[in-house]
């Protein structure tokens, strides 16, 4: 009887390591390319493209050279996600995404206003705690701004802050 139980253990155990070794267990959190990446050539067409409706923008209202960018390090969008998933469920929403829009600052004594870039956290409303369909919830895509939302704006300009990718 020992000897069968032993067979037993062993077999399983040899069972087991054959599929520990066919079968390696992978970290969960596998990296996929975001949608929508762009290449290095693409940017410089979009940045390119963008040049005369900047220059008309710029030439026409202000004097002085305007922003074309706006910098973020990462702990600081790190820092926005988290308190925007936050602030969004504190507000009945589930956050989805963030809007980045253009904006200006607005013309002061000192000078014009100049562009800024701004983060706005998207969302859908939670209309039900005890559904699991997502049409349910509203979503299913881009959610809309979360009203009462905070953004994330301040980002750095870029230097000189005209200038074009790359700096």
């Amino acid at each position: 009887m020992k000897k069968v139980l032993l067979f037993i253990f062993g077999l399983a155990i040899g069972i087991l390591a054959t599929y520990l070794f066919l079968n390696p267990i992978e970290n969960s959190e596998t990296m996929t390319d975001p949608k929508g990446l762009i290449s290095p050539e693409q940017i410089k067409k979009l940045d390119q493209a963008y040049n005369s409706r900047h220059t008309l923008i710029s030439d026409s209202l202000i004097d002085t050279p305007d922003n074309r960018s706006s910098w973020y390090s990462i702990e600081e969008i790190e820092s926005y996600i988290e308190y925007a998933k936050n602030q969004a469920s504190e507000l009945g929403y589930t956050l989805d995404g963030l809007r980045l829009y253009a904006g200006a600052y607005p013309d002061t004594e000192e000078g014009p206003g100049l562009m800024t870039m701004f983060f706005v956290p998207t969302g859908v409303k939670n209309m039900s705690e005890g559904s699991t369909i997502p049409i349910a919830q509203g979503g299913g895509g881009k959610g809309e701004d979360i009203d009462g939302g905070d953004g994330l704006n301040h980002g750095s300009e870029g230097v000189p802050p005209e200038a074009n990718y790359p700096q």
